[in-house]
């Protein structure tokens, strides 16, 4: 399932390649049926905000009876906040669909992206991905990963081996996978609250067949080799620095609290990396959950990404593409860049600025607003940071927001300004070299 192939033109996964063809066969469908699904998410929290305060103490017991009942139900008993953005994701995405309503929030450009493009390609891979991921984290593959990578993830990224998984399944597939892996392991016990936020927002790295997409669409296809050459060398240098930084470096290290603990690693006296690993990896899959427990579990991932993660990201995708096509801010926000950008001998500072702000919005409006700048050598920056920036608000943030590994926004935000820091001057000593 995480073995690269051929296929077509382009080299996937098989996840991404099942996920791909879901896609292309439902394309029609897909922007009719995410915008019902978010309008029944916003309506069922409406009801359940209404009601749940006149709900008898009698109902309300025999409701947390049944476990199953609680945790469907646990999916719209959300805060005033969330509440709102899901009513805006509603509101969003009806408009969108009917093309009725301002053309600022309509267009291709702001809320058409969203709902058409960007849902349909979470949508596909979400379907697919919570009943294969177990082969990769229930069966001892994480286990033997984990044991042979050990050595050199520790003390270089701070990081458990298992966690090599998460950035391979990112890598040749799609981020969220990445990010699923790791949620899916912090639940099961297996990262501790500092290991998940620093793998998510670090490891997840965009897939190799949208750094292709990148630069090709501004005009450097050709520097292909020396570019991937640039974002591995920038994401290297970040997944070593930011585990050693503030927020990652002050998050707790202790597991999830309905777990526990459940990872060893430590080599026994006497034992090889390979035979340990794989010993462990038998002992696992011994004890994998059953095939209908696997299924349950995958059709409530999907039923709470669908119903709570949807509606966040028509809401905040479309705010944030809205902000960056209609209004100064992210001009007037990355106004301190440019002192950065010159010292770093990037041309077109200031035009340039604005790309490595709003890349936080969406991973692709960096290559939109670095598409018209005339410097080769800036475009190629733009985008490298496109791709290694990583934390973007439309999709990635929202799915690790809407998790239960604790990041906030503003975290987010600072992590975020934190790989721009760091990466960019490492792209732009690429750049240099080359242009």
């Amino acid at each position: 399932m995480l073995v690269p192939i051929r296929f077509g033109d382009t080299i996937n996964i098989g996840l991404g390649i099942l996920a791909d063809e879901l896609r292309a066969r439902a394309a029609g469908l897909l922007p009719g049926l995410v915008t019902s699904v978010i309008v029944l998410s916003a309506a069922a929290t409406i009801a359940m905000t209404v009601f749940r305060s006149r709900l008898s103490a009698e109902a309300a017991s025999r409701l947390e009876a049944s476990p199953t009942v609680k945790s469907l139900l646990a999916v719209f008993l959300v805060g005033p906040m969330t509440l709102v953005a899901r009513i805006v994701g509603a509101i969003a995405a009806s408009l969108v669909l009917f093309q009725r309503g301002p053309e600022w929030l309509i267009s291709d450009a702001t809320g058409g992206v969203i709902l058409n493009d960007l849902i349909p390609v979470i949508v596909a891979i979400f379907v697919v991905a919570p009943f294969l991921l177990p082969l990769v984290t229930d069966f001892g593959l994480m286990e033997l990963f984990g044991t042979l990578c050990r050595r050199v993830f520790r003390p270089l990224f701070t990081m458990p081996g298992r966690s090599s998984i998460d950035a391979i399944a990112s890598w040749m597939g799609s981020a969220p996978v990445g990010v699923l892996i790791t949620v899916q392991q912090y639940e099961q016990g297996f990262y501790t609250e500092r290991e998940a936020a620093t793998i998510a927002t670090t490891f997840s790295v965009v897939s190799l067949a949208f750094a292709l997409v990148i630069i090709d669409f501004v005009g450097l296809s050709e520097l292909f080799v020396p570019y991937y050459g640039a974002i591995l060398l920038a994401g290297l240098v970040a997944a070593i620095i930011m585990p050693r930084l503030p927020p990652l470096s002050r998050k707790r290290d202790i597991y999830y609290e309905l777990a526990g603990k459940q990872i060893t690693e430590d080599l026994p006296p006497g034992r090889s990396l390979l035979s340990w690993g794989f010993e462990l990896a038998v002992w696992r899959a011994r004890r994998a959950p059953t095939v209908s427990a696997l299924l349950r579990r995958a059709v409530f991932n999907i039923y709470d990404i669908w119903f709570a993660l949807l509606p966040l990201i028509m809401s905040i995708g479309a705010l944030a593409l809205v902000l960056t096509e209609h209004t100064p801010i992210f001009t007037l926000l990355s106004a301190p860049l440019v002192p950065f950008l010159t010292v770093l001998g990037i041309p077109e500072a200031s035009a340039a600025a604005p790309a490595f702000l709003v890349g936080f919005a969406d991973q692709f409006l960096p290559a939109v607003l670095g598409q018209s700048i005339e410097s080769e050598h800036t475009r190629f920056v733009i985008a490298g940071a496109a791709v290694t920036q990583l934390v973007y608000m439309s999709e990635l943030g929202a799915l690790i927001l809407n998790s239960k590994i604790p990041v906030t926004v503003g975290e987010l935000f600072v992590i975020f300004l934190l790989r721009t820091l760091i990466t960019v001057p490492v792209l732009a000593g690429v750049a240099a070299l080359i242009f």
